[in-house]
């Protein structure tokens, strides 16, 4: 499944999603989101510890100035990276 962040966890119910995603599962962080992908982050340690591949939508990222921030276990991606996830990765659930 792929699970889409597009909010702070700040805003979001971060304890059902972190209970809800699996080792099997994909979370791609975009919008706002993108700020629980920063190096070091309780966020990010978080979202690490469910076992899920981390993605991060690459302009969502550039536009917030994040650039030089992400934690290294994050890969970026483009629109066309989005697409592929959204494609090979059904159901999606947006957070």
């Amino acid at each position: 499944m792929l699970y889409t962040v597009s909010r702070s966890l700040y805003y979001i119910d971060t304890e059902s999603l972190l209970n809800t995603v699996t080792q099997s599962d994909v979370l791609l962080l975009l919008q706002d989101g993108v700020t629980a992908a920063i190096a070091g982050s309780a966020g990010l340690n978080q979202l690490m510890a469910c076992g899920a591949v981390i993605y991060a939508l690459r302009e969502d990222v550039e536009a917030r100035g994040l650039l030089t921030l992400m934690g290294n276990d994050v890969e970026l991606i483009d629109y066309q990276g989005f697409v592929d996830l959204t494609v090979n990765h059904s159901p999606q659930m947006a957070w």
